[in-house]
Order: structure tokens, then sequence, then C-alpha cells
């Protein structure tokens, strides 16, 4: 899970992305999706803008994508790591949690779903 902090003493939070790694299957997955109303009355300084690239930048180093930098380049797992390693920024990822699955992509969309939508 990936969640944005808008302000850190204040302890508000909310969940903006998910990540998934499936080694088995070879598959990461990231889905995020920023929602602009809670980000506006939680941290209203802040650059929906830039925080929107962020977010696409994350998914094209999980996606592997070339264009991406030396983290793009990576192998999943080490992505996946370099994805959810604790942050203080604005972006934090929470905890780690393991769990099964036989379909990584329709199981991500479930989660995000769920968590995000």
């Amino acid at each position: 899970m990936l969640r944005l902090v808008p302000d850190e003493e204040r302890g508000e939070r909310f969940n903006v992305g998910v990540v998934m790694l499936v080694r088995s299957r070879d598959f990461l997955g990231f889905r995020a999706q920023l929602d602009r109303a809670k980000l506006s009355a939680l941290g209203p300084r802040l650059d929906s803008r830039e925080i929107g690239e962020q977010l696409s930048n994350l998914r094209r180093i999980a996606d592997g994508e070339t264009g991406a930098g030396l983290m793009a380049r990576l192998p999943l797992h080490e992505r996946f790591h370099w994805l959810t390693a604790p942050s203080s920024t604005v972006l934090q990822p929470s905890e780690l949690h393991t769990g099964l699955c036989t379909d990584p992509a329709m199981t991500l969309g479930a989660l995000f779903n769920r968590l995000v939508a």
C-alpha cells in the first residue's frame, strides 16, 4: 500500500496506490490514483500535478520502462523493495503484508478497488 501523508505532524494519510509482487509468477504490479478532493482538503498547499507525476514515475519504475532510470532496470524483487522501502516523503509505503493468489492482476485490481478507488 502506498499512502499520501500531507502533513506528518497531524498524522493524516490516505491510500493512493497498491504495489504487489508475486515472485512465482514473475509479477510486479503497481496501481495508483490520486484523489484530488482529499488532497485539497488535507493538504491544500501540496501540488497535485507534482504528486501525480511522482505516482506516474513510480508506476514506470514498477513496469521497468526503459526511460524510467536506473531503478527500472533492477530485477523485479529489487524494484519492489525499492518501491516499498520506508521513507519520510509525502508518499510513504505502509508495512508489507503477505498473501496468496492465483491471478495476480485480478488480485491487484481487487485490492486497488477496495483500498484506494
